[in-house]
């Protein structure tokens, strides 16, 4: 049996939606994308949603709206995806890493406040696999210091925190819809927002700049005459072929969101007695999306004595479980240890050291909605008989 670390589970009605769009002739961002944000909003509780191509472009056009520029400084957690921190470079920011509770893979609130200096711009909590960064204590340092918050809500679809869906307590929130997240227009990613002032200024930089989008034009009294542009903006536009999928799939976020849940339960369950596989950590005021299902492999207190040979052990367990045909992959990775922000910023593995952990000694298993019980059972089997 072959089990991948993820899969598109689309039903006939949302392949066919695409068609829509191609039917009718429309297909750059147009009214699928209005129906598209319209629905995220209803799910997610946010005034606004914007769509655009991708959750790296949300988060670069949330900070250019936010007036993010050469110099400025934003804390970023030093455990993510690369996207995170790039986006600051692009700007000509200075990226401030910050380490992370390896419990929860989260940013460590606590080691957030000792990094903020004058030019410190931005917080970028991410809400990492799905599960909530610890967000009230970060509205706090913010409110405290005058910082504005993104949030990187990639991995975000159907986790709350509190009662409130993430992506809906910052400036802005930025979601992904790549293929390995809960919905999926291939590529694309959506801004929230309850700033209406913020929302107009995304809409204008996603498209040029302009004061009115195609849409709007086309279908006013004088199609004829072109937008004016107020901003030097961008072309991040979601297409409606995209937004149809998208759309579509959202007539199902509850049976996707339960589904997912119910998968990571059943590993929760299989797996409480192993000692040498610490599964998700979450408290009760969180609900977890499960974008994905992390562990950390070790049956030992992580030390840097020991990481060595613990990352040699979950190497080797990652390749018993590729000779059995399950997928996995580490967690994500330790951004700090990637070859730019090494070389630019000269910084020791060990100066993020949870972050530094986390990216020697996690795994992913496979958990996606349309994972049949089967592959499931398959994969709790082969877990259950590994011997480390």
């Amino acid at each position: 049996m072959k089990i991948p670390i993820a899969r598109t589970d689309l039903n006939k009605f949302e392949i066919e939606a695409v068609l829509e769009p191609l039917k009718s002739g429309w297909l750059v961002q147009g009214p699928k994308v209005n129906e598209f944000e319209k629905k995220w909003s209803n799910f997610t509780g946010s005034k606004h949603s914007i769509a655009v191509t991708s959750c790296t472009s949300a988060l670069s056009l949330s900070l250019a709206a936010l007036n993010f520029s050469f110099g400025d400084e934003a804390i970023v957690p030093a455990f993510t995806w690369i996207s995170t921190a790039n986006v600051v470079e692009h700007f000509g920011g200075k990226v401030v890493f910050c380490d992370i509770n390896l419990n929860t893979f989260n940013i460590d609130v606590s080691k957030i406040e000792s990094l903020i200096t004058e030019k410190t711009k931005v917080i970028l909590p991410v809400h990492l696999f799905g599960l909530s960064a610890d967000i009230d204590p970060i509205l706090k340092i913010a409110q405290s210091y005058d910082l504005n918050i993104v949030e990187d809500a990639a991995c975000g679809f159907g986790s709350f925190y509190n009662g409130k869906h993430v992506g809906t307590f910052g400036n802005t929130g930025c979601f992904s819809f790549h293929p390995r997240k809960a919905i999926t227009t291939g590529e694309g990613g959506m801004i929230t927002t309850n700033d209406e002032k913020l929302a107009s200024k995304l809409r204008c930089l996603r498209d040029h700049g302009a004061d009115i989008s195609d849409l709007q034009r086309h279908t006013s009294p004088k199609p004829y005459l072109l937008a004016d542009h107020n901003e030097a903006g961008y072309n991040q536009r979601m297409t409606d072929i995209q937004a149809a999928l998208g759309s579509k799939q959202m007539d199902r976020a509850d049976e996707i969101t339960k589904e997912r849940k119910r998968l990571a339960q059943n590993y929760d369950n299989a797996f409480k007695n192993l000692d040498w596989l610490k599964t998700p950590k979450y408290k009760n005021n969180y609900v977890h999306g499960f974008q994905s299902y992390p562990c950390i492999y070790s049956n030992q207190i992580i030390s840097l004595s020991n990481l060595s040979y613990l990352k040699e052990k979950r190497n080797n367990f990652m390749d018993y479980l590729q000779s059995k045909g399950i997928s996995t992959r580490p967690a994500t990775h330790a951004v700090h240890m990637l070859k730019f922000f090494k070389d630019k910023y000269k910084i020791s593995n060990e100066k993020f050291l949870q972050s530094y952990f986390a990216n020697e000694v996690s795994i992913s298993l496979p958990l996606f909605h349309g994972m049949t019980s089967e592959e499931q059972d398959y994969v709790i089997s082969v877990v259950k008989k590994h011997k480390p």
